[in-house]
């Protein structure tokens, strides 16, 4: 599939005179993907419907030199899966999409907020509700329990890229003190759901990210709204680009396989704004838009 038309967006309304210049996101990957035998394969690398703003993108996949029609399955929240079966050979997949404007607010339903309380499969909450209750129940709104558990995530734990497995749950991470975006994520999630506010993991382009590459952060239910919190603070959270959204890391892989081998040889991620990357005060409350 060559191209992708725009999802479920609306053109961005031009600032007024005198308002701040329209936030543009330039945004994208290119994966080099080796598959040894005949597989099914998905991917979650296009970003989420965005209400709001405007968005013009394109979407490729090759195999052997040869293009690849993939079938979009549209999943919970927007998330939008690509998905084909390929033989055995070099496949180039290539994504790229420029966001103007800012989306509106995610919406929030009823069954989000049971779904996201729950124990999954890498944020086990269940295994936090004595350790949390000490470490957060003291405190009442949820909003201070959002910057207590993202500030203790954050100096707890060390970014080490490769220090993780991609089996690696909350726990794990706990006692090894270290992880990735994903691992730090995890934690933030199993704590805030231990002490009962519901939370969320969410895979985004992250302008700004250093190392550049996919990045992992948390969304909390705080006072009606989603809020996003990165305990890592690698990126300003303003300028996040949402492309999945889901319990944890499951749910939001950018690439799954379904069958054959395959290797992963190279994932270059791009994400940049037009002008200066904002301030992120960790104390302020900031929405993915």
């Amino acid at each position: 599939m060559p191209s992708v038309t725009p999802h479920a967006t609306a053109e961005a309304p031009a600032p007024e005179s005198g308002a701040e210049t329209t936030l543009k996101r330039d945004v994208g990957v290119d994966l080099d993907v080796w598959i040894d035998a005949p597989t099914t394969l998905e991917f979650q690398i296009a970003v989420a419907p965005h209400p709001g703003a405007q968005i013009t993108e394109s979407l490729s996949f090759t195999l052997n030199g040869k293009e690849i029609e993939a079938t979009e399955i549209i999943g919970d929240h927007g998330n939008r899966i690509h998905k084909f079966d390929a033989g055995k050979g070099k496949l180039l997949a290539s994504y790229s999409a420029t966001v103007i404007g800012q989306a509106d607010p995610a919406p929030v339903t009823e069954i989000d907020l049971s779904t996201y309380l729950r124990p999954s499969r890498y944020a086990e909450a269940d295994k936090f509700f004595g350790f949390a209750a000490t470490e957060f129940g003291r405190y009442v709104d949820s909003a201070t329990v959002l910057a207590k558990v993202s500030s203790w995530v954050g100096t707890r734990l060390h970014y080490v890229p490769g220090s993780s497995d991609p089996i690696d749950g909350a726990a794990d991470t706990l006692l090894a003190g270290a992880g990735v975006c994903r691992d730090y994520a995890h934690l933030v999630v199993a704590l805030l759901r231990a002490v009962n506010v519901p939370a969320r993991l969410v895979a985004v382009y992250a302008p700004g990210c250093d190392p550049m590459d996919f990045h992992a952060v948390a969304e909390a239910y705080v006072d009606g709204v989603w809020r996003v919190v990165d305990a890592t603070l690698l990126a300003p959270r303003q300028t996040l680009v949402r492309i999945s959204t889901g319990r944890d890391a499951a749910d939001t892989a950018f690439l799954d396989n379904h069958n054959g081998s395959i290797t992963l040889n190279s994932a270059v991620v791009r994400a940049v704004v037009d002008g200066n990357l904002p301030n992120d005060s960790i104390d302020e409350l900031v929405s993915i838009r």
